[in-house]
């Protein structure tokens, strides 16, 4: 069954054609100064990490220059709740302003909110992979999308949405190593060419420790996996010529394929059969050796 689409009114109200957020809302909200003490976080903010580097910066730019760009918020009960703008928000309250130019727009359900401010990190290029994934499976469980339907909204292909929802996959280290920039996506994406967690962090190790490209880890997990396989074969045990000569002369009296399994202690003899005549023509042959 096809996920129903429940969100859009608030979302194309914001980003029309993929407009800028403040752009769109400016036709649609209605701008004032509000307390900042009335203003809370956004709830359903995607970014989890925020440079505090980039927020100094911004500090002076705002002591300099003022607020050039109003931030977002809806109203709830007596309160605001933000909808876009943390960083300036955060600015704002750290150099003591009481007020800030905010849009009001009109916002009513959780799932809105989590795509607003979602698409609003997003084409800001302001989220890292890991946060973009974990934002667009949020839209997937919590908002009812599909991966297509993500997509669409975002803006990107169906593709990307996958290749980011992949990283997830990783172990938490090699999460946290995107995350803190230590490797890019592109590394990341050469480490999930491989399943085994084990060969995953080995091969990460590497990366961090020695800078490695891209080409070089996707060079490297091609020889770690080509090694776990080596091993793999070098501990199956060898067939003996006469376990070969043996089922090579079951296979003639019986017309059919034969493996023999042989184990520290005995072992099992597999005869197979194609079909319910098949099955007849080998029990008669069975019934003429017990003769």
């Amino acid at each position: 069954m096809k996920k129903t689409n429940r969100l859009g009114r608030g979302l194309s109200a914001l980003i029309p054609e993929r407009d800028r957020v403040e752009d769109s809302v400016r036709k649609k909200g209605t701008l004032t100064d509000i307390e900042v003490a009335r203003i809370r976080p956004n709830p359903f903010q995607p970014r989890q990490d925020f440079d505090p580097d980039r927020l100094e910066e911004l500090k002076a730019s705002i002591h300099e220059k003022g607020i050039i760009q109003p931030i977002t918020v809806r109203k709830k009960d007596n309160i605001y709740e933000l909808v876009a703008g943390e960083r300036r928000l955060r600015a704002v309250t750290d150099l003591g302003f009481e007020t800030i130019p905010a849009y009001i727009i009109q916002v009513e359900t959780k799932e809105e909110m989590l795509e607003l401010a979602l698409i609003e990190n997003v084409q800001r290029d302001r989220l890292n992979p890991i946060e973009q994934a974990q934002a667009f499976q949020r839209l997937i469980d919590e908002c009812n999308l599909t991966q297509e339907e993500v997509a669409k909204k975002i803006g990107k292909d169906r593709t990307t949405i996958t290749n980011f929802l992949r990283l997830l996959k990783l172990p938490q280290k090699i999460q946290e190593s995107v995350k803190h920039e230590e490797i890019t996506m592109g590394h990341a994406r050469a480490l999930l060419s491989v399943d085994d967690p084990d060969i995953q962090e080995k091969v990460w190790q590497k990366v961090v420790k020695n800078k490695l490209s891209v080409r070089k880890v996707e060079q490297l997990v091609r020889n770690v996996t080509e090694e776990k396989e080596a091993e793999k074969k070098s501990v199956r045990p060898k067939r003996s010529v006469y376990i070969q000569k043996m089922e090579s002369e079951l296979r003639e009296i019986f017309g059919t394929k034969v493996n023999i399994r042989s184990r520290k202690e005995g072992g099992t003899i597999e005869v197979e059969f194609y079909s319910p005549e098949d099955l007849n023509r080998l029990y008669e042959i069975f019934e003429r050796l017990k003769d």
